[in-house]
């Protein structure tokens, strides 16, 4: 009966895509594919940067090498350009939830080598202050259908955010770790939702690897086996980080 009714509510008032005209592409529309920059193997599987020729499994780039973050592995799917960029703001400020299922299965392709050895899904979580003045959690949003297209159970309440940050846009990579350090726990009571886990946490745009960092080491210092981290999109290295 649910099913029926929201078919015939997209027949009265059909979903719009993410250029406010009606969806026929499962919110994205036909044109926009062209344009987004998707990342294929081969790519680091550090931090998910592509490769212009194939090293073999496993290898890292110079950046991760030199500097390991507390994530085991990451794939991002796209690049994060003025293509990719309107979907994650829309999505994340202008109430674009429809949008959330769409860029999931752009994670289920992304993240595939991931999902095969993951446990449990947890989204990278906002403040309580944020999460009351948006009203949603834009990560968690494309976590519970990523879940449920892998098959995988997803703990949004599993990691909380326990200091209030400022915003990374504009900070310098050190700053960036600066300003999330310990700013993420495992509250109380949630610990056996991640101990002895191999855990996939979910973010929106992986810039310096910061936030991921931060998150991953909460999540390692609770008992998780191995933490990987998967995003929609994948800043180019040296681009502009004001985002």
């Amino acid at each position: 009966m649910l099913g029926a009714g929201r078919a015939l509510l997209d027949l009265i008032l059909p979903p719009l895509d993410a250029a406010g005209a009606p969806a026929l592409t499962g919110g994205l529309p036909a044109d926009h594919w062209s344009r987004i920059a998707f990342l294929e193997d081969p790519v680091c599987d550090g931090c998910g940067a592509p490769w212009e020729y194939d090293p073999g499994p496993g290898v890292r780039c110079a950046a991760c090498t030199a500097r390991p973050r507390a994530f085991d592995r990451a794939r991002a799917a796209c690049l994060y350009d003025e293509h990719s960029r309107d979907l994650v703001l829309k999505l994340k400020h202008a109430d674009r939830t429809d949008l959330a299922p769409v860029l999931a299965r752009w994670l289920l392709r992304a993240a595939r080598p991931l999902l095969e050895t993951a446990e449990v899904i947890v989204p990278v979580p906002l403040h309580r202050w944020r999460l009351l003045s948006r009203r949603y959690n834009q990560v968690a949003e494309m976590a519970r259908p990523l879940g449920a297209l892998a098959g995988l159970p997803v703990a949004p309440d599993a990691l909380a955010r326990i200091r209030r940050t400022e915003s990374q846009g504009g900070k310098s990579a050190g700053g960036r770790r600066r300003n999330v350090a310990g700013a993420f726990a495992v509250p109380p009571g949630r610990q056996d939702r991640i101990a002895g886990r191999r855990v996939l946490l979910v973010d929106d745009v992986l810039t310096t690897g910061a936030t991921a960092h931060a998150c991953a080491r909460a999540l390692k210092a609770a008992g998780a086996e191995a933490v990987d981290l998967a995003v929609i999109a994948k800043v180019r290295a040296g681009a502009d980080t004001t985002i």
